[in-house]
């Protein structure tokens, strides 16, 4: 569990074109470690996982994995599926070397019941090599997986260590906070919500932003973490008027247009069905970023 508190960054999948940008990726990897981060998530939503086929996401863990060189723990978030028996399936065939856990989101699109949501997380817990790590993100997958259904998922699998709470409902995260076992970590999946959440008890946030200003935001979750609040508050009123630009065309639309502004990644090319950031809103993306310094 303690591999996993502070700052955890979303790591984007750059691209020139339709191939995967290994050079950009490297220089991503490179900027967000020498930021400060704690750990690294590969291949999760912000990765576009979900236009990568099985060789390409196998590649780009590898490469991860390879230029993280043990630096920061490393987090898979290519786990996850509406199709428990294949995923299942996937993850007893998959060699974890180097992988220090799996981030599984709850399923999409089927909206399963709380039970369902149970029994899926279990049926993982029993096979798994590595800790799992929850994602309740409503937002994508359009069922949410209610506080009780996380507590027992925590208090019934030992291998179960945390959740990615991105329902951006801090009553529901007060309850999961409130009622977890000793040893059960709770990270915001919302950089908007990570400083109010670690108010209430939580241990961080998986981010996006942090890809773009590792430094600036993994400060101000040390800040907030040690008690700080008053740093922590002007740390995050710093970056926040960012994050409107991150997500006005959808995520990682905003994130790589905000690395290519920055010089960290090549292009701002993302894969269909998505889009790359409109050139109106990439103009205000790249004054924001200019204010922010």
């Amino acid at each position: 569990m303690s591999k996993f508190l502070g700052t955890g960054v979303a790591l984007i999948t750059p691209f020139v074109g339709d191939e995967i940008d290994f050079d950009s990726l490297e220089r991503v990897i490179e900027h967000v470690i020498e930021g400060g981060v704690d750990y690294v998530v590969g291949l999760g939503s912000t990765g576009e996982t979900a236009t990568l086929d099985a060789e390409e996401s196998k590649k780009v863990l590898d490469f991860i994995i390879e230029k993280v060189n043990k630096r920061v723990p490393i987090v898979a978030g290519n786990f996850t599926g509406n199709n428990t028996r294949e995923l299942v399936a996937r993850i007893k065939a998959y060699d974890f070397t180097g992988i220090d856990a799996i981030l599984s989101s709850s399923p999409a699109y089927v909206k399963p019941s709380q039970e369902g949501i149970y029994k899926h997380y279990m049926a993982i817990s029993e096979v798994s090599p590595v800790p799992i790590i929850l994602y309740n993100v409503p937002g994508r997958t359009r069922s949410n997986m209610e506080w009780e259904t996380t507590v027992k998922l925590a208090n019934d699998a030992p291998n179960i260590i945390g959740i990615k709470e991105a329902s951006g409902d801090l009553i529901q995260t007060t309850r999961i906070l409130k009622n977890r076992p000793t040893g059960f970590f709770v990270t915001s999946g919302d950089d908007e919500v990570a400083l109010p959440m670690i108010a209430c008890g939580g241990e961080g946030v998986i981010s996006v932003i942090a890809n773009a200003l590792p430094k600036q935001f993994s400060s101000m979750v040390k800040a907030a973490m040690s008690g700080d609040f008053g740093t922590a508050r002007q740390l995050n009123y710093d970056t926040y008027d960012l994050h409107k630009w991150l997500y006005i065309e959808g995520n990682p639309v905003g994130i790589k247009a905000a690395m290519n502004a920055l010089g960290i990644i090549s292009t701002k090319d993302v894969r269909l069905p998505l889009s790359p950031l409109s050139e109106g809103n990439f103009k205000k993306l790249e004054e924001t970023l200019k204010a922010i310094g």
